[in-house]
This record gives C-alpha cells, structure tokens and sequence, in this order.
C-alpha cells in the first residue's frame, strides 16, 4: 500500500471541495511553504512540493476522478519513468512554469522574490492504448512500445528574442493624469519564453522540432483495470528551446480471456462434470492465471454449486490483498445414449436414490449468489 499522504488532507480540504475551494487551499499553502518565505528548509521545501503534487490531480477533473476511484495507485507514479513532484519527477522551475499564477504576483521565481523572467512551457501530452491479457493483468507486466513524438532535432538552435532581450516580457511606459505608469505583459514575439528559433535543420517544423520513432518501457502494475490511465512522465513531445517535455499517457485495454470471466478483483469459470463424477465424486483440473490447479468434487455435489478458491484473483491496485476465483460447477446431462445406457436411466427413474430431495441444508440459488459475495 502506497505510504503517500492522502491528497485531500495535504490540502486541507474535503472529498467534495469544490475547484475555488481547492485552489484557495492550495495558494495558502504555498504561501506559507514558499522558497522564499523558508529559504534552506528543506521540510518547507518538500511540503511545498507536496501541495503542488496534491493541487496538480485534484485541479484537473480526470485525474481527480482516477484518484478518487483508483487512489494513489492509478495516478503517474505507476508507471515506469514517472512518480509525482515529491519522487523526483518535477522541481522548482516545473511547479513554478505550470503554477505560478496561483501566487499571484506575491512571490516570484525559486528564491530572490524577483520576476520569474521567461518561462519555461511544457510540450503536449501523448496517449497511446495498450492490451493487456488477463495474465498481465493479475501479475504486473513491463511493455517496449514503439512510440512516434517530437524531440529537438539535432543542430537546432535558438537565439535570445530581440524584442524582449530574453526576459519574456515586454515593459510598456504609459502618460496617465498621475503620471507615468509601467506595466509588464508577455512578449508577442517569443510567447513569454525568451527565445526564438535561429536555425532549422531540414526536416524539422518552425520550432527546430523533429517527428522520431522512440521504443518507451512501460511498468504495468499487477491488478491493472480496463480504463486505468498510467502515465510516464516526460515521455511525450518536446517542447521548443529547451522547455519541459510533455508525458506519455497510457490507457489499459483488456482482452477477454478464453474461459476465466473476470469480476472486479475476482474470477469466474464454468466447470462441467459429468453425472457419475457428481454422484461419485473426482478430482479435477480447473485453469487459474498462473496455471492449472486441481479441486476435489465431493460426492453428491449438486449443480450449481460454487467452489471459493482464495487467493486466485485480481491484486488491488490499493494493496488490499487479492481477490478470488470461483468455480461454478455444472452437471453436463449427455444428448445421446446407447441402448443399455437407456436402460440403466429407465432402471434408476424409479430409484429413491434418483429422486431429487432438497434438504433445508440444502442452498438455493439465490442464496448462492449472496454468499458468494459476502
């Protein structure tokens, strides 16, 4: 189980704040765990950073969905390369380029209090679908998937904006009835970043980037779901002039499995024996995930009957242990008999030993199916 803090408690907030109301939340943290206001504390660093993480999911409707549903496991950190802000895979210079509106021009950059000058602008993100079989499901798979994105061609190479001199803003003196004032906007040139681009090598777009193929290993936890988004930090399109490269997304497939149907953490498979192994008893083999496993029939199992095997389903994505496989026997009635084999049913109609006689012990459908999910 993951030992991260909940989200909604480094905030501060409630499962139902609204975005005002987690924005609000996130802003007072920063201001008091700010760089600036804590200089060399690094505790005050890391909660900063923690704020961050916890206000990046939760102020985006999708990802706040797969937390509230998958928790800690569903978010970046499952996948390989990743891991949110507090496990490395962001700093400073990230929170303050994708954030630093929340501060509202109370603080600048990462130390000095000063304008944060250019920005850093991250590339987009890319999504790719990948199918798992039950198999890779239930133990945690890693994946080489060939992916096509963006990267920096080589020989680019940008030059300081000559509009704004590198700052990324453009000052602007203004005559009023006061007097003079100044005021700072964006560079329409650069776009805020600085730079502008001085060569590009053939093959490259307006931004000196390049479309190449890249193979990306791709962690796969045990206990992945149909619709799980994983994501794999800066594996996605560069961005120009050296900015923050954009993440990899991936979303889970399934693909359905020949003969085990799967329920949340738990599994289900048909088993049809004949009428002597039910009035007699066997010993059968019956598939699981990780190979064939045998279960005894006792004698006098009646159809229906559902066998628990602990254990042999689905890991939670939370680490709340596994889930199970059940095993639904059914008595296969044959279609066709020989002559004596007739003979033998005509011979036994009349038997008591034949005759069905339900015992109060005896469990109804309906009583199965409420068992077998208490």
């Amino acid at each position: 189980m993951s030992n991260k803090r909940d989200f909604y408690e480094i905030l501060g907030v409630s499962k139902s704040a609204n975005a005002a109301e987690i924005k609000k939340a996130y802003r007072k943290l920063a201001i008091k765990f700010h760089p600036d206001k804590n200089p060399d504390d690094k505790e005050a660093e890391e909660k900063f950073k923690e704020a961050a993480e916890a206000y990046e999911v939760l102020s985006d409707d999708n990802k706040r969905a797969r937390y509230d549903q998958f928790g800690h496991a569903g978010m970046g950190g499952a996948a390989g390369g990743g891991g949110g802000f507090g496990g490395g895979g962001m700093n400073m210079e990230d929170i303050f380029s994708q954030f630093g509106d929340i501060f509202g021009g109370g603080f600048g950059g990462f130390g000095g209090g000063q304008s944060r000058g250019p920005r850093r602008i991250k590339g987009s993100d890319l999504r790719i679908r990948v199918k798992l079989n039950l198999e890779e499901m239930v133990n945690g798979v890693e994946k080489k998937i060939k992916v096509k994105r963006f990267k920096q061609a080589e020989g680019a190479t940008a030059k300081t904006c000559p509009t704004c001199q590198g700052s990324g803003q453009q000052v602007r003196v203004t005559n009023t009835m006061f007097g003079q004032m100044q005021t700072a906007a964006t560079c329409g040139t650069c776009q805020g970043i600085g730079k502008v681009a001085d060569h590009i090598p053939p093959g490259a777009n307006n931004q000196g980037l390049i479309k190449t193929e890249e193979t990306v290993e791709i962690k796969i936890p045990a206990g992945a779901r149909e619709g799980i988004q994983l994501q794999v930090r800066g594996k996605g399109n560069d961005a120009p002039f050296d900015g923050i490269p954009g993440d990899l997304l991936v979303v889970i497939e399934e693909e359905e499995h020949d003969t085990l149907k799967r329920d949340g953490n738990n599994l289900h498979y048909d088993l049809y024996i004949s009428i002597p192994d039910a009035v007699l008893g066997s010993s059968q083999e019956v598939p699981t995930v990780n190979g064939k496993v045998k279960i005894k029939i006792d004698k006098g199992t009646q159809s229906g009957k559902v066998l628990r095997l602990k254990g042999q389903g689905l890991a939670d994505l939370n680490g709340y242990g596994k889930g199970d496989l059940f095993v639904h026997v059914n008595i296969w009635t044959p279609t066709s008999l020989t002559k004596d084999q007739e003979a033998f049913f005509e011979k036994m109609r009349d038997d008591s030993h034949f005759s069905p006689e339900p015992s109060k012990n005896e469990k109804s459908f309906f009583d199965r199916v409420r068992d077998m999910f208490q």
